[in-house]
């Protein structure tokens, strides 16, 4: 995964490997969802991680503009994913475990609680969802570096 700068990707290593060793110490259900979410979003085209606020949140961009945020020291954890303004308020409305962005826009952004009452396919359609969303307001420019840097 790529990142940002030598301090940042010092400081991102530390955090990775921080993450790394809480999932390998205690491989529990929780920790184990926490590694696969974060391959996800590591694995999707172009994505980048940082720690731009700092290491307690996981920050994966594309195009240099944020898809999800992850919480990953939060127990249990919690992803926030940008949507569809309608789409966000039903899906809040029908899962507990889906709120408004927490400090993120309310009305673009939802806190997905990575505590397993949400099925997995849904989780990582929300992912894509978010990933499609921000690709889609790049500017021309920005996609095309996308698409070149990708080999398309």
């Amino acid at each position: 995964v790529p990142t940002v700068g030598r301090a940042a990707d010092s400081a991102l290593h530390d955090v990775a490997r921080l993450a790394q060793l809480v999932i390998e110490r205690e491989p529990t259900v929780m920790s184990i969802q926490l590694a696969a979410i974060r391959k996800k979003l590591q694995d999707m085209p172009g994505s980048l991680e940082c720690t731009p606020f700092g290491p307690e949140v996981l920050v994966y961009k594309v195009g240099n503009k944020m898809f999800a945020l992850l919480g990953w020291q939060n127990l249990p954890p919690t992803v926030n994913l940008k949507c569809d303004p309608e789409r966000a308020i039903e899906l809040r409305e029908r899962f507990e475990a889906i709120a408004p962005g927490y400090h993120m826009n309310k009305q673009l952004w939802n806190t997905l609680t990575l505590d397993r009452s949400l099925d997995r396919e849904l989780v990582w359609e929300l992912v894509q969802h978010s990933y499609d969303l921000i690709v889609a307001s790049l500017t021309k420019k920005a996609r095309a570096a996308l698409e070149a840097e990708l080999g398309g």
